[in-house]
């Protein structure tokens, strides 16, 4: 039940963050998913940064990932508004756009990811952890 908890915490105050993204840069319904873009490509790259942290440079507390991981940036990212956004533009007439979001985002997320791995594990080296 503890483990549920911290996940259902984290993933409210993800989804807040979210949602607030969405505020500041709203998108037209024609209009290129910028913001859910951004939104998974930041929370991609924090997601690379963080399991290479706890996994192999620091001991965490056993719910630091499930709030963090799980939680937090699971509510962060949205693959959900993602597929929303692809049916919107198909539903505008812009499948060729729609077809280029999805494939960009697939890649740009893992990328991010990727990045924040690598990046993480040269701070790490090079600060001898």
């Amino acid at each position: 039940m503890q483990t549920l908890a911290v996940i259902a915490v984290g993933g409210a105050l993800g989804a807040c963050a979210r949602y607030e993204a969405a505020l500041l840069w709203p998108t037209g319904k024609a209009a290129f998913p910028w913001t859910t873009l951004g939104v998974n490509a930041v929370g991609c790259f924090i997601i690379g940064v963080f399991l290479v942290t706890i996994v192999e440079a620091i001991t965490a507390h056993p719910l630091l990932r499930p709030f963090f991981g799980t939680g937090v940036l699971g509510g962060f990212t949205t693959f959900s508004t993602y597929c929303a956004d692809i049916e919107r533009l198909v539903r505008a007439d812009r499948a060729g756009v729609a077809l280029a979001y999805l494939a960009a985002t697939v890649v740009i997320a893992l990328a991010a990811t990727k990045i924040g791995m690598v990046a993480t594990r040269r701070i790490l080296v090079t600060r001898g952890l």
